[in-house]
């Protein structure tokens, strides 16, 4: 293994190229510590101690240091994990750490997402919201069904009145072109079809 190129990161990181493939990322100070020069071989004992401790651990630092601040889903910390350039397997590991630990859970994440939003977000919101963050549909519904059964629910059809009311919207005076904005403004929101035909028409 040849170190065919090293180029600056940011002022303390470097990126790390090894027969012309990017590896992965350093500190500067891990440079010296390494001995580490463009056009040099790269030691195999070296790059153990780099590829399976040195980054590993990093790595789980910086699951943890990320999850001290707020509740992240897989997703979300896998993608902060590949901004800081870290090997697949690296990610993976440090994935698996958090989770056995139990501080990574997508259906606890997704619980307390809907719980907290369950006044104020339509089911549907709710839904491409949790998507967007990296969970999949069959924990989406595992998350609403098992929070049904605590007797967690949304009046849906409260929630379209009340934006109704807020819009100052009247179903006796609404012109067809009225309807089919605010019928546009409820759907766009998330809300069911049949709920907000159903409201528009009271």
């Amino acid at each position: 293994m040849i170190i065919t190129q090293i180029s600056e990161a940011s002022k303390s990181r470097c990126r790390i190229y090894i027969d012309g493939q990017f590896a992965f990322v350093l500190y500067k100070g891990e440079l010296r510590k390494f001995h580490l020069k463009e056009g040099q071989e790269f030691s195999p004992d070296h790059y153990r101690e780099i590829t399976e401790e040195v980054l590993p651990k990093r790595a789980k630092l910086r699951c943890m240091n990320l999850l001290q601040s707020r509740d992240y889903t897989r997703k979300q910390l896998e993608d902060k994990l590949l901004q800081g350039e870290y090997p697949q397997e690296c990610i993976e590991a440090a994935i698996a750490y958090v989770e056995s630990y139990g501080y990574l859970d997508d259906l606890r994440y997704a619980k307390d997402f809907i719980e907290y939003h369950i006044d104020s977000r339509s089911r549907g919101r709710m839904e491409m919201d949790l998507m967007r963050k990296g969970i999949g549909r069959d924990l989406i519904r595992q998350a609403f069904e098992e929070l049904d059964e605590l007797g967690v629910e949304q009046d849906e059809a409260a929630m379209i009145r009340e934006l109704l009311s807020k819009k100052q919207y009247c179903a006796e005076k609404a012109t067809r072109q009225e309807q089919q904005r605010m019928y546009g403004f409820l759907y766009r929101r998330g809300f069911h079809a049949d709920a907000i035909a159903r409201e528009l028409s009271r």
